[in-house]
């Protein structure tokens, strides 16, 4: 078992809150930019983070075109579409409820593990934690087809955005054999690249009528939380292990809703507080061992 040392820590607190507050950074950045653009622009900055750290570790990409095809499937899966998906949720979602929506993902992953990866067959834990945690989503949910400042279809294509990454996951693990720097770059700047042909809008922005803030939270959100934040990760899997970095399921749910009710002033409900505090027993009690 990797020793767990301050510097873990500090590391494990800092990505935890570059990824918690990306949810505020995307709202901020929607008010100047459409997400096709921010999403585009996103993936650019933090493949030249990527390509850069893995040049220092002395690394090259691959030239195969079977490994650009599997890197197309892994950013498709893991950048393009979620990324995209929760930006346009963002549109009628506030920034607090989609951080809430994403807790869904570790428990998505541990059914698709169920049928997928012969090591993590569902026990009475993970059954009762995915029930719990469905049901917690089920809850916020109802007031939005009802009346609220979330509509019913933002928070859907944010589930959808969350299965997403729960699905890559499952693809990264069984066909992923590359080193991590290699892989990490290798995906976002096939991203990148698929970004800027599927998105030519993005170079099409009247930069003189873009909000200050806006300009700052997307070049924020480009190169801090998705490619320095990138590197961060990477480093805390090697070093410290996968499950010491997945403990941040329960903490980035929480700072996505206080940041966006502290800097946004978004609506803070009870039914929401009630339902994420489902939502994380889950995914604790399904981390349980038998």
């Amino acid at each position: 078992m990797p020793t767990i040392t301050t510097k873990h820590w500090l590391l494990f607190a800092t990505l935890t809150i570059l990824w918690g507050t990306s949810f505020l950074n995307i709202t901020i950045s929607l008010r100047s930019f459409t997400p096709e653009q921010i999403v585009a622009w996103r993936l650019l900055f933090a493949a030249l983070i990527l390509l850069a750290f893995m040049l220092y570790k002395g690394k090259r990409l691959p030239a195969k075109i079977a490994d650009w095809a599997k890197f197309s499937l892994f950013a498709c899966l893991g950048n393009l579409l979620p990324y995209w998906l929760i930006t346009n949720g963002q549109q009628t979602v506030t920034s607090g409820m989609a951080g809430l929506l994403m807790a869904i993902m570790p428990l998505a992953t541990m059914l698709l593990s169920h049928w997928f990866i012969p090591a993590e067959q569902l026990n009475k834990n993970r059954i009762i934690g995915f029930v719990l945690g469905i049901s917690g989503v089920i809850f916020v949910l109802w007031p939005s087809l009802v009346v609220g400042s979330n509509s019913f279809y933002g928070a859907l294509i944010i589930l959808l955005a969350a299965c997403c990454y729960a699905i890559n996951t499952i693809l990264v693990r069984l066909y992923s054999h590359y080193e991590i720097s290699v892989v990490s770059a290798g995906v976002m700047t096939s991203a990148a690249i698929w970004g800027v042909i599927l998105w030519p809008q993005m170079w099409s922005i009247q930069w003189q009528l873009v909000a200050t803030e806006s300009l700052i939270s997307l070049v924020w959100l480009g190169f801090v939380p998705t490619g320095i934040a990138s590197v961060i990760y990477f480093v805390l899997v090697k070093q410290a292990g996968p499950n010491f970095v997945s403990n941040n399921n329960y903490i980035i749910p929480v700072i996505a809703y206080l940041t966006g009710a502290i800097v946004l002033e978004e609506p803070v409900l009870w039914s929401d507080l009630f339902a994420l505090a489902v939502i994380l027993t889950g995914i604790a009690i399904s981390r349980r061992h038998v």
